[in-house]
């Protein structure tokens, strides 16, 4: 499969990149969360996650459901199957519809128990930033934060991508359970080392030590795969599978992780402590909203970086048929801001990054949007409301409060950049005073003058448009 195969961006067509043909209807694996059912052949037992609830919570688990979700996950295990899953994938993903169903209803509210953020946090990037709370300095006219009814997680941080400057946080150092926004850090250290045409076959070691749940793009044994395949495996369908088969290139899982720690370092991501390549839970795994808005920044300075997490679907090798030709199946991005969802619509100006959900972690989120030549990043982690999304919707509401009010407040600290430009302590480096231009440059470097490097979602409308133009470049290249 070819870079041809990806569903590009707006700024990118209309730069004259024709989009690829839109996947057969009934091809698309999407599962609306990052879980997915546990299967005993996908983790060795020392993987196991701790946290997880005990076996003798899968019956009340399974009593809740209701009775007409168990058809609909068979059908959804034989369409998968059909499509070139394995058994066992097609088991996890109609599993994976089971345990979905009451998320979706959205019912569940805020813990009394929550934990309370330390009473001194890291002040990398500013004393205010270490301070438990909320921290915003709004000048007269500038519009007030939503409230914290509005806005129930644990941290978040809204930043501009550019300047790096922090427009207002909410505990932003609190060292959390990650869940896949690691990935964005796995992306940091392990994209740079490999082309993207470098060819893979996929060993059964390469996918050992997965843990018991884990997402899936559905990778295959014996069967080969293009790095650029992997990559989309991994913001795609934030895919566990392609993490380790990535890792497996690299020199193994422990290797990355070793890498990925001092990839961390160098980055001044003091908050993080890696223990999986994948964030999935694991005793010791932490991140912070700063340390993933950290990665996000450094990872959009890579173009291949901003090709996949700005991807909203794309097509996946599956079966190798007669003759060798591969089957293909449709796989969409994960990340609801990207590419909707019933209860959500694409975000105007949306260009990435990555979403996360573990046991631990609850919902974590990190996106980054433009709007006109403003460019702004926002982490969530574990919104305390429950509701079905909870995570799009606040990161959402942050962003739209960040473009209104981002000339109108004090900056209550900023990103750091690199240990190579960057001393962490809030004074950049004498040879690194013009680091926010390379930065500049990098975010700009993928659209026009103006920047416009947005990646849009799959709206009707959108989409009608796209074909549109697609259609009139064809019917010129034919004439001539």
């Amino acid at each position: 499969m070819g870079s041809g195969s990806i569903r590009r961006s707006a700024g990118a067509l209309f730069r004259g990149v024709l989009s690829a043909p839109r996947a057969k209807a009934g091809t698309f694996t999407d599962v609306p969360t990052t879980f997915c059912a546990s299967t005993a052949s996908l983790a060795s037992p020392a993987s196991t996650d701790p946290t997880a609830p005990s076996s003798s919570a899968a019956p009340a688990a399974s009593a809740a459901l209701t009775a007409s979700a168990a058809p609909a996950a068979a059908g959804h295990a034989g369409r998968a199957a059909r499509h070139g899953f394995p058994l066992r994938t097609a088991a996890a993903l109609a599993a994976s519809g089971l345990l979905a169903s009451p998320l979706l209803a959205g019912t569940a509210h805020a813990d009394p128990k929550a934990p309370a953020p330390p009473s001194a946090m890291s002040q990398i990037g500013g004393g205010r930033l270490g301070t438990p709370g909320v921290q915003v300095a709004l000048k007269p006219g500038a519009p007030k934060l939503p409230g914290p009814d509005a806005l129930t997680a644990r941290s978040w941080i809204v930043s501009d991508a550019v300047s790096g400057k922090v427009l207002a946080a909410k505990n932003p150092h609190w060292r959390l359970a990650p869940a896949s926004t690691l990935k964005m850090l796995f992306a940091d250290t392990v994209m740079p080392k490999f082309p993207k045409n470098q060819k893979h076959t996929v060993k059964p070691a390469d996918l050992a030590g997965m843990g018991a749940g884990s997402s899936l793009v559905g990778i295959k044994e014996n069967l080969s795969y293009t790095v650029h395949d992997l990559w989309l495996g991994v913001f795609l369908r934030s895919g566990n599978d392609a993490v380790h088969t990535l890792s497996a290139m690299n020199g193994g899982t422990k290797v990355t992780v070793a890498q990925m720690q001092q990839r961390a370092k160098e980055l001044n991501a003091h908050d993080t402590h890696v223990v999986t390549p994948d964030g999935y839970d694991a005793p010791g795994q932490v991140s912070s909203a700063y340390d993933l808005s950290l990665f996000a920044r450094e990872g959009l300075r890579n173009a291949d970086f901003r090709e996949y997490c700005s991807t909203a679907s794309a097509q996946f090798p599956g079966d190798e048929g007669k003759g060798g030709k591969r089957a293909t199946f449709g796989i969409q991005n994960t990340n609801r801001l990207l590419s909707g969802d019933y209860d959500i619509k694409p975000y105007p100006g949306i260009a990435g990054v990555k979403n996360g959900s573990t046991t631990n972690a609850g919902s974590t989120f990190t996106g980054v949007a433009h709007r006109g030549d403003r460019k702004l990043l926002v982490t969530v982690m574990n919104p305390e409301k429950k509701e079905h999304n909870e995570a799009y919707k606040e990161a959402a509401k942050l962003l739209d409060w960040g473009f209104a009010a981002a000339d109108k407040v004090d900056p209550v600290g900023r990103l750091v950049g690199p240990r190579s430009e960057d001393d962490g302590t809030g004074a950049v480096k004498a040879k690194g005073k013009d680091a926010h231009k390379s930065t500049q440059a990098a975010l700009n470097s993928a659209g026009g003058a103006n920047g416009a490097w947005t990646a849009v979602g799959v709206g009707s409308g959108v989409l009608a448009l796209l074909g549109v133009v697609a259609f009139a470049v064809r019917r010129r290249r034919a004439h001539k």
